[in-house]
């Protein structure tokens, strides 16, 4: 199976990261050179550094052969119009990020197959995971405010550490874990261990320190 993904931060290295690890195909597009350069280094990937809302850069991509297109950044009409572009290419599925919950219909309307809403997906990580009263002001967040972060664990100061540590807290909350290719809800004694794959639902103000504070590093992509 071959993916296409436009947009090289976070959301869509780690989706191309778990795709790889499927087996799958992928080409990342991204426009911004130090993202293009990072996503190289990191994925075993095809990584185009380009516009995907330009057609050349689509066809550099080989967008017809594309089982899946994806439109992951932060910005809905890029990703909206790159949608559009992909119809008259390829009966691939398409998959769009949309930021703004206002506005899904418009992205529903040009025939996207699925618009997935962060600000959403917390909410539903909230109703299901959030069961300890002090987490609670974390639901109180507005659109656009807080976001699901996505990081590999490599802090030496977090090896080995419990999960009460570090979560809950007012700004973030550990919400899942991956150790050894298994999905867990992690609970209050579990121990953190090097290369744990981990999701954090985390306030926006906070997130350069919550990646920081679990892999060592300052540096937020977009």
């Amino acid at each position: 199976m071959y993916i296409v993904i436009m947009g090289g931060g976070r959301v869509g290295l780690s989706l191309a990261d778990l795709l790889i690890t499927h087996g799958y195909d992928v080409t990342i597009i991204e426009s911004d050179e130090g993202l293009c350069n990072h996503a190289s280094e990191e994925l075993d990937a095809l990584v185009i550094c380009g516009n995907g809302t330009d057609t050349k850069t689509l066809e550099e991509a080989n967008i017809d052969e594309a089982d899946f297109f994806v439109a992951s950044t932060g910005n809905d009409e890029s990703n909206l119009l790159s949608c559009i572009l992909v119809k008259e290419y390829t009966e691939g599925k398409l998959i769009a990020r949309v930021s703004n919950p206002d506005h899904e219909e418009a992205f529903k309307k040009v025939g996207i197959d699925k618009v997935i809403s962060p600000e959403r997906t917390a909410a539903g990580f909230l109703e299901k995971f959030i069961t300890r009263p002090n987490v609670a002001d974390l639901m109180t967040f507005g659109a656009g405010n807080a976001e699901i972060l996505d990081m590999t664990i490599k802090n030496p100061k977090v090896f080995g550490k419990k999960v009460s540590e570090f979560s809950p807290t007012e700004d973030y909350i550990i919400i899942s874990r991956n150790q050894d290719h298994k999905l867990e809800i992690p609970q209050p004694d579990d121990i953190l261990s090097n290369g744990d794959k981990i999701s954090v639902l985390v306030k926006r103000k906070a997130f350069e320190k919550v990646e920081k504070k679990f892999t060592g590093s300052g540096r937020l992509l977009g």
